[in-house]
């Protein structure tokens, strides 16, 4: 009777294991940063950079070494001025995302970036730049670096 029970329990306990083991696997995969496709990586760290306003999560889409990112840290830096400066918040956002074609591992991504001005739920202010990220194939696609058009 004991030999039953314990050989119940082992079983029951390796299908604990092997359920556990299932959960995280499914886990990891929905988490997974997927850097398939250049313009998803760029909505990301556009996303994760102006948006969201996080180093750490912006730098899961950037390259490894030496992105030139100064022109976007600019500009987010000068949101973090006016909104100090004028009291609004100010909000980013773009629009469609054109991917250049592969040349040597490397793509282009350009948008208009909108940057709008908003106080009390009313936009006081709104203007759009065209930028361009430039992103590397390094085991999935990064952001080496990010430029104002024009």
């Amino acid at each position: 009777m004991r030999l039953i029970l314990a050989l119940g329990a082992g079983v029951l306990a390796l299908l604990c294991m092997g359920g556990v083991g299932v959960i995280v696997s499914l886990y990891d995969e929905a988490t997974e940063i997927k850097r398939t496709a250049p313009d998803a990586v760029a909505d990301s760290f556009l996303r994760a950079y102006l948006v969201n306003r996080d180093d750490e999560e912006a730098s899961l889409y950037t390259c490894k070494s030496g992105p030139d990112l100064s022109q976007v840290a600019a500009l987010r830096q000068e949101m973090f001025t006016r909104e100090r400066d004028y009291g609004v918040d100010v909000v980013i956002d773009w629009g469609g995302l054109v991917v250049s074609k592969t040349v040597g591992g490397r793509r282009t991504v350009s948008t208009d970036i909108f940057i709008s001005g908003i106080s009390d739920g009313v936009t006081k202010s709104r203007r759009s730049e065209t930028w361009s990220l430039d992103l590397i194939d390094q085991n999935g696609w990064r952001v080496c670096g990010a430029h104002k058009v024009g």
